[in-house]
Parts: C-alpha cells; sequence; structure tokens
C-alpha cells in the first residue's frame, strides 16, 4: 500500500459495504467508512435518498440461501423476507458487529483522486452538513452497489401521460385509475405489475424479449433450496430444472408472453409465478416492444397499438461510481474488467466490492469476496508468498467467472458469474491466503 497513511476508505454500508467492514475489523486494518445516508443498509432503507425500494418489494431468494452464514436472520423472519425485515437484518448486522462507529454517515463521496502511480494511494473529497473535506487514504474499497442509477431509454416520439422510471415506484395507489403499461418484464417489472392490477384500470407488460419464470416454491419449499448438495453439470441441470419449470409453470407462451430466444440461465430468471397467474386469468395482457409514442397512444412493433395515461419503465440500473473516473476502473464495456470482478489487474490500492451477480449467490458469496479481498490487502502488507502469487496471477490477464457460460448481451450480464465456478475461485484463494506465510 501506499504512504498517504495506513487507512482505507470504505464507501457504502450496504450489505457489501457492511460485510468489509466486519472483515477489515476481524483483521485488524484500519478504515473510514463513508455512507451517503443517516443509517446503514442501502438500497434496503426505502427512506434512504438513493433507495430504489418499493413497499411490496420481498427477497426474491429465500432467506437461507440469502443471509450470511455466521449471522443468520431471525426465526420469525419470513422465508422470503420484504425490505423491512432487510433493513433491520442490515441494521442488526451493524449494532452485532460494533460497525457503525466506523462510518461517518451523511457523507457523499465527491471524487476519488489517485495520488500518484499504482499504490500510491487516494485523495477522497466528501461533502456532508458541515461542508466539503478531503483526506489522503492508502486505498479505498467501492461498495456503493450496483442499481442506484437507473437506466431510463429514450424512445421515439413523445409521451403526454405520465413516463417514470421503476426508481419512482413506492406505492400501488400511483396506479389509482390509470391506464397503465409496465416496460419490462424482469423481477421489478413483474412485481410492480401485479401490483399494479389491483389499482389500475388496466394494465399491460411490454416485452423485448422472453423470460424463464421460476416459482418461488416447489413441493412446498423454496424454490432455491431444492438440490442440496448435489451439484449437475449445466446440461444436465437445465433439463431437469426445465422440467420442473414445465411442471409447476407451465408453457408461458399460451399467456402471451414471447418465447426465450437464449437458453436456461444464460440470464437472471424471473422469480415469480403470480404474473403468469395474472396473465392467465385477463388481468395483465402482454405486448410486445415499443415501436413509438404519439400522445397518449404508444404503438407496438407489431403494428397494434394502444392509450395510456401512465407508463413506468421498469428497465433496470447502470453502473455507476460517479466519484471516480473509469480508466481508474480499468472499465471496458459496459463494466470494470477485474479479476474475480473486484480486484484490478494493475493496483493494489482500490477494489470494486459487490459488482458480482449469480443466480443464487446471496449476501454469503459476497462476504467470501469481501474475505478474499480483506485477507489479501493483509497478506501484501506481510508480503506473504500466497499474496504475492495472487498479485502475479491477476496481472497476467483472465476471464470472468462464468463457467463457460454464455450469458445474453446486456449490461447487467456484464458483471454475471457462474456461482459454482465463482465461489470456488473465491473461496480457493481466501483459504490459500489464510493459510499463507510471509
Amino acid at each position: 500500500m501506499g504512504d498517504a497513511q495506513n487507512r482505507l476508505a470504505l464507501i457504502g454500508a450496504g450489505p457489501m459495504g457492511l460485510a468489509a467492514a466486519k472483515l477489515l475489523v476481524e483483521h485488524g486494518i484500519a478504515f473510514q467508512g463513508f455512507e451517503l445516508n443517516s443509517g446503514v443498509g442501502g438500497l434496503w432503507d426505502i427512506d434512504g435518498p438513493l433507495s430504489t425500494m418499493y413497499e411490496t418489494a420481498h427477497l426474491i431468494s429465500s432467506k437461507t440461501m440469502t443471509e450470511f452464514t455466521d449471522f443468520p436472520m431471525r426465526d420469525d423472519v419470513a422465508e422470503y423476507p420484504s425490505h423491512r425485515e432487510m433493513k433491520r437484518y442490515f441494521q442488526d448486522f451493524a449494532k452485532h458487529f460494533d460497525l457503525e462507529k466506523h462510518y461517518r454517515f451523511g457523507a457523499k463521496v465527491l471524487s476519488c483522486t489517485p495520488l500518484g502511480g499504482p499504490d500510491d494511494g487516494w485523495r477522497i473529497t466528501w461533502g456532508d452538513d458541515a461542508g466539503e473535506h478531503t483526506e489522503d487514504f492508502a486505498g479505498v474499497l467501492i461498495a456503493n452497489g450496483t442499481l442506484s442509477t437507473p437506466n431510463m431509454p429514450t424512445f421515439t416520439g413523445d409521451f403526454t401521460g405520465e413516463l417514470i422510471h421503476s426508481s419512482q415506484y413506492r406505492h400501488a395507489s400511483q396506479f389509482a385509475g390509470k391506464r397503465v403499461l409496465i416496460i419490462g418484464a424482469g423481477n421489478s417489472g413483474c412485481d410492480i405489475a401485479v401490483d399494479a392490477i389491483h389499482h389500475a384500470a388496466s394494465c399491460d407488460l411490454s416485452m423485448r424479449r422472453g423470460y424463464y419464470f421460476v416459482p418461488k416454491y416447489v413441493f412446498g419449499r423454496p424454490a432455491d433450496t431444492m438440490g442440496g448438495a448435489i451439484k449437475l453439470p449445466m446440461a444436465l441441470k437445465r433439463i431437469v430444472d426445465g422440467a420442473i419449470l414445465k411442471w409447476f409453470v407451465g408453457d408461458p407462451q399460451k399467456y402471451g408472453f414471447p418465447k426465450p430466444d437464449y437458453k436456461l440461465y444464460e440470464s437472471h430468471p424471473v422469480v415469480n409465478s403470480l404474473v403468469l397467474y395474472h396473465a392467465g386469468h385477463g388481468d395483465i395482457k402482454i405486448r410486445p416492444d415499443i415501436d413509438h409514442f404519439d400522445g397518449n397512444t404508444v404503438h407496438f412493433k407489431d403494428g397494434t397499438r394502444a392509450d395510456y395515461d401512465m407508463i413506468l419503465a421498469a428497465t433496470g440500473y447502470k453502473l455507476d461510481y460517479p466519484f471516480i473516473d473509469k480508466a481508474h476502473l480499468n472499465w471496458q464495456g459496459d463494466a470494470p474488467h477485474l479479476y474475480l470482478n473486484c480486484m484490478h489487474p494493475e493496483r493494489d490500492d482500490v477494489f470494486v466490492l459487490g459488482m458480482v451477480e449469480a443466480s443464487g449467490l446471496g449476501w454469503q458469496g459476497r462476504h467470501e469476496q469481501a474475505e478474499m479481498v480483506v485477507r489479501y490487502i493483509k497478506g501484501l502488507r506481510t508480503q506473504s508468498s500466497e499474496a504475492l502469487a495472487l498479485q502475479k496471477t491477476k496481472a497476467q490477464g483472465f476471464e470472468r467467472a462464468t463457467g463457460g457460460m454464455s450469458y445474453i448481451d446486456l449490461p447487467r450480464m456484464a458483471y454475471y458469474v457462474d456461482k459454482a465456478t465463482y465461489r470456488k475461485a473465491v473461496t480457493q484463494w481466501a483459504g490459500r491466503l489464510a493459510g499463507a506465510q510471509p
């Protein structure tokens, strides 16, 4: 690390930031945390300044597959917790490990500027109620999340009704009495469509491509708990899971949903069977992709058209680290190109934590990423043999840990990994670093 000082800067007090903070404390590495919100929880705090939560939001993975292993959720928490339970969980986590004292809350990081070459440290500028401040740090760990900057597409023509992004949605009452079109049928889009049907005059769902729909329960158990320790090759897993989906979901095409033009697991599945239920009952009408707007009329690419009062774009989010130049993160295409999604190939004083998506990765998978990074930082300070081996490995060139999967070309999938491949690599490095000798 550089000579600026021994402390690190940690940006973010959401689940990823809290995991990193816990590990930094455990390994005796000094740091200063920065969080824009007044408390911990990240986007799970619906009242936070950058939260994209809505009142009916729940986890799409079960609590046992999502929780930190060393801090299980309370027994009275539902199998699919609400955002309120998740906020409480992260508050309890921070209290249990006494993490809040390491943070400046209400602190907006404005810039991260390198003090020189690799490993010379960083100058962090932040603002709070007292004004603007600057301090130098040996390194920076970026953990401010990936789902806060809306990806709002551009459309041909003008819509004269109400046009919002899903990040602006909070209450189903926003739909009251309106003819509603929801663009995008990912997890949020389908959740919101189910909300809309109970309040809107009508609800249509526009889709550019087909999706694989996964029920939350299979044989009375959370779907993501099925299979246990059995690890099937992907080709066989697709056959088995595809058969299960046919049994429990049926054929979404008979409700008007387009057929996916990719294989199962090549994109993030939609964990929602209620949208199929309501489509089958005629509560939701499935529409194709949009061609153009004309006043209150939306023209679709199949030549049909319909009038709406409100359009909600559930079109996802952009990776955004506005306080640091993309060049410092080895940005390539839609995302930084980092070893195991977190380590710069040339610098050892900047890390991006939590920029990883995988079906079923959970918070524990992200905790493992943070453990590898923290052990690496500690190992570099003692010049351990395994830390030096990892340093050499990441500098030699690498590919994303996809496990041979060909993910579809979407910005969100630019940092998608295969869970088994990723966790194996991360935990192996963490284990090697834990047992290394200087």
